[in-house]
C-alpha cells in the first residue's frame, strides 16, 4: 500500500484539531484531518455555551461545531473519516495507518481528545442504550417526562442535570463528595430548579432492570436506597485518548501528552493540542488556542525542512 502524503495531519476533529485545520490551509500546506466518528468531540454533549467570546448568540455544542466545520471546509483540507489502527514516530517521516489506508507526514498534530470515564458497574456496557448514557443533551430527550439520575459533581455532571431538569419529571444529582466541584453560579441555578434532588456522599453500587434500566442503587453512608430511575447519566470525568501513543511520547501519570507553550511533544514534528495534552483549563477556547499554535509551530517546523 503506498502511503498518501500530506504536509500536515491531524489526529482528531474536535475544536482544537478543525482550528488547526484552518490555520494550516491558511499557511497554504496541504492538509488531512483524520476522525473516527463524527467532527465535534466532547463539545458536542454542551447543550448551551454562552462563554465563547464573540459569540452573544445561544449556540450548542454543535451548533458551534458546525461554524468552525462550514469555515474549515472553504479551504482545501481534506476530512477522513477513518480508524487510526497505528502510528509510527520512529523516523523523520511519520506514517499514520488506518483501517483503511496509510498516510505520510513530516508533521503531525494530536487532537484525539478524551473519553467518558465509566463507573466500572456489572451490566454498565450491556445497559449502555438501554438506560445508561454519557451525554444527557444526546440521549435526554429519549426520557423526556421521565425520573432520571446524574453521577459527578463537577461543571459537566451540573450541566447535564440542568438540562435534563427541564424536561424530565425528576432528576436526582449523585456525588461521592460532600461538595459539589462545578462553578458556582450553575450550582445555584441547579438548586433553584425544584425537581431536583441532591444525593450528596453517596455513590451508585448496582443497576437494576433486565432488558432496560428501571432503577438503580445508591449507597449513603451505610444506608442503601433505590431509586426508580429509567436513565443514568455517568458524568464522572473523562481519560485521553493517548494509549495508542503510549510507547512513542512522553505522558503524565494520568496520561496526558507534555507538550511546552508551542505545543511541541517530546518528538520533533508531533505536536499535540486541546484536551489530550496536559494542562489546566480544559474549554473550547483553550482548545481552539491551542489548535491555532499547533499549526503555527507546524509550519515553522515544515519551513525548517525545506530550508535545510
Amino acid at each position: 500500500m503506498n502511503p498518501k502524503k500530506y504536509e500536515i495531519i491531524i489526529l482528531g476533529g474536535g475544536a482544537a484539531g478543525l482550528t488547526a485545520a484552518l490555520y494550516g490551509c491558511r499557511y497554504g500546506l496541504s492538509v488531512l484531518l483524520l476522525e473516527e466518528v463524527a467532527l465535534g468531540g466532547q463539545i458536542l454533549t454542551a447543550a448551551e455555551i454562552e462563554n465563547y467570546p464573540g459569540v452573544a448568540k445561544q449556540l450548542n455544542g454543535a451548533e458551534l461545531i458546525e461554524e468552525l466545520e462550514n469555515q474549515v471546509r472553504k479551504y482545501p483540507a481534506k476530512i477522513v473519516y477513518e480508524r487510526i489502527t497505528h502510528v509510527d514516530f520512529s523516523k523523520p517521516v511519520k506514517r499514520i495507518t488506518t483501517n483503511k489506508s496509510c498516510y505520510e507526514s513530516h508533521v503531525i498534530i494530536l487532537a484525539t481528545g478524551r473519553r467518558p470515564r465509566k463507573l466500572s458497574l456489572a451490566r454498565e456496557e450491556f445497559m449502555l442504550g438501554r438506560g445508561v448514557s454519557y451525554c444527557a443533551t444526546c440521549d435526554g430527550n429519549f426520557f423526556r417526562g421521565k425520573p432520571v439520575a446524574v453521577v459527578g459533581g463537577g461543571d459537566t455532571a451540573v450541566t447535564e442535570a440542568l438540562f435534563l431538569s427541564n424536561i424530565c419529571k425528576k432528576v436526582y444529582l449523585i456525588h461521592r463528595q460532600n461538595d459539589l466541584l462545578a462553578v458556582g453560579v450553575e450550582v445555584a441555578k441547579l438548586k433553584r430548579a425544584p425537581n431536583v434532588e441532591f444525593l450528596l456522599n453517596s455513590q451508585v453500587t448496582a443497576l437494576m432492570g433486565e432488558k432496560n434500566l428501571e432503577g438503580i442503587v445508591v449507597q449513603t453512608g451505610d444506608a442503601t436506597r433505590r431509586l426508580e430511575v429509567n436513565a443514568l447519566f455517568v458524568a464522572i470525568g473523562a481519560t485521553p485518548n493517548t494509549n495508542i501513543f503510549f510507547e512513542s511520547l512522553e505522558l503524565s501519570d494520568d496520561g496526558y501528552i507534555i507538550t511546552n507553550e508551542e505545543m511541541e511533544t517530546s518528538i520533533p514534528g508531533i505536536f499535540a493540542a486541546g484536551d489530550i495534552r496536559k494542562k489546566s483549563l480544559r474549554q473550547v477556547i483553550t482548545a481552539a488556542a491551542d489548535g491555532a499554535i499547533a499549526a503555527q509551530s507546524s509550519m515553522l517546523f515544515y519551513t525548517s525542512l525545506k530550508n535545510v
